[in-house]
């Protein structure tokens, strides 16, 4: 599971550079969302801090290929991104908001988010919510490419697995937060992560973020956690495309209020 990189990096970008190279060939060249966009960055760990939200590029797994990411706030955006059709993630473009107030004190956290995606590669159009020391994270996969049963190209982390390999549910058809979800609970090695899958796709979505996170600590799997980051974005597998031409996810709109 992910090790997820914020560092973030002041870059000037005024356009992509159209002649640039990665392993001798040529970039494809910038979409007209691109090159109109108020920021863009290649860099793998490209960021821009725009009304109190920073959207990543977040480019972080081994053997990624090229990513590009754009955008005209931190509620529009959208990357092209090419990664080869091989197992383990590779990137998660985000849009992040930092909460910082613990769970009891909190009266209320929703977001919203609608959002484009491509009909082929392997990849979830997720919620990662953290608390503030990172040790717990909660995934929200609204869209995706594998099964609500846990089986397919992309999987969640769980602490056990069928005989074919598919992550296995502790909880199924939860209604919380808004949304219908098979729940998935386990360890990456760094973190406790619970993966709500919706069982259904969508391509847009409200939720209660604070009725979920106390679904979680009603549980006994944490505490009274301070609620950190809460992120939308595309985790993506892979994106090879039709030819190597890649493939592009677009944030639509996005946004968290809390109080």
């Amino acid at each position: 599971m992910k090790m997820k990189k914020h560092v973030v990096l002041f870059i000037a970008v005024a356009g992509l550079a159209l002649g640039c190279k990665k392993n001798n060939a040529e970039l494809p060249t910038a979409t007209e969302a691109q090159v109109k966009a108020n920021w863009s960055s290649s860099a793998a760990y490209g960021s821009w801090s725009n009304g109190g939200y920073t959207v990543y590029n977040d480019v972080w797994g081994s053997g990624a290929g090229a990513q590009n990411i754009w955008a005209n706030s931190y509620s529009n955006w959208g990357v092209w991104a090419n990664h080869p059709n091989t197992g383990g993630i590779k990137s998660y473009p985000n849009s992040t908001k930092y909460v910082g107030v613990a769970l009891s004190s909190l009266n209320s956290c929703t977001s919203s988010a609608n959002f484009t995606v491509p009909s082929s590669g392997a990849w979830e159009a997720t919620y990662d919510i953290w608390d503030s020391g990172n040790q717990n994270e909660t995934m929200l996969w609204l869209n995706y490419t594998g099964s609500s049963s846990g089986s397919g190209n992309v999987k969640p982390i769980s602490y056990n697995y069928n005989a074919s390999g598919a992550a296995v549910p502790v909880y199924t058809n939860v209604s919380v937060g808004g949304h219908t979800w098979n729940v998935f609970r386990g360890n990456n090695g760094s973190n406790n992560v619970y993966s709500f899958l919706r069982t259904s796709n969508t391509s847009s979505a409200t939720v209660d973020v604070k009725a979920i996170q106390t679904w979680i600590k009603n549980k006994g799997w944490f505490g009274n956690i301070t609620l950190g980051n809460v992120q939308f974005g595309f985790e993506i597998t892979s994106s090879y495309g039709t030819n190597g031409g890649g493939l592009n996810f677009t944030c639509n709109s996005y946004s968290v209020s809390y109080n």
